[in-house]
């Protein structure tokens, strides 16, 4: 996801050309929910793709809660509580076509209610090995030739190894999440713009493993928490300059 967003660039089959498409248009409310789909003959007309595709690609976005067949009505548009916000199309779509505070808060929250945790586990349950890879991503973070695009996927990175660290199957499955939200973060402000920022941002990560690497699981709870509020913040600070940018020309 974070390196669709930075590079643009998205390689894709036809059967995901298509659920890509869809899926961004139902998000985009194209098709409102409770809406029904256009029939088969038009939407393999729009996507040029054979039904046999077409039907698979409505299957995949079905199993995402985003649509539900309905016999002799079509193909309608679910209400928003039954799409899967955990899975990363889903999520990628969202900030495809604009995502506002209250999503990116509601995200930080989610955030906040897993990885302070993950990371109390992995204070109890990582091994040597695994807190000498995470303070090597974390050191990598303040690596003053890093430009917003670089500091994303070293983020990204570190807050997966502390995930994968925690060695908790099911803590593992928030990973689109984690990077959903650095993907808001990285679209909205990035801390690379200045060295006295990566150099903060890089010195509360290692916060994270040192805690880790004492075994102290409030102390790495508490790190952790730390680093998500502060990313919050400067979410809401950009959304907060944004809003004041354009309110003169309104």
């Amino acid at each position: 996801m974070l390196e669709t967003v930075i590079t643009g660039v998205n390689t894709r089959t036809s059967h995901a050309q298509v659920v890509d498409e869809l899926g961004k248009a139902i998000i985009a409310g194209e098709f409102p929910v409770g809406s029904i789909l256009p029939g088969d003959p038009e939407l393999a007309a729009r996507f040029k793709v054979s039904r046999t595709v077409l039907r698979e690609a409505m299957k995949t976005l079905a199993a995402k809660g985003l649509i539900v067949p309905r016999a002799r009505i079509g193909t309608r548009v679910t209400p928003k509580n039954h799409w899967n916000l955990f899975d990363s199309d889903v999520l990628t779509w969202h900030f495809h076509c604009g995502v506002d505070e209250e999503f990116l808060h509601h995200l930080s929250e989610i955030r906040l209610a897993f990885e302070p945790h993950g990371a109390a586990l992995a204070a109890a349950h990582a091994t040597e090995a695994e807190i000498s890879g995470m303070m090597r991503l974390a050191v990598a973070m303040g690596n003053p030739e890093h430009t917003a695009e670089t500091l994303a996927i070293a983020d990204l990175k570190f807050h997966l190894a502390v995930v994968e660290a925690s060695g908790n199957p099911f803590m593992r499955t928030v990973g689109s999440l984690i990077e959903a939200a650095l993907v808001g973060i990285f679209k909205l402000s990035s801390p690379a713009s200045g060295k006295d920022q990566i150099d903060d941002v890089a010195r509360s990560h290692i916060k994270i493993v040192e805690q880790i690497s004492r075994r102290d699981e409030a102390g790495a709870r508490a790190a952790m928490e730390n680093v998500i509020r502060v990313g919050r913040e400067r979410v809401r600070v950009a959304l907060g300059e944004q809003a004041d940018e354009k309110a003169p020309g309104e």
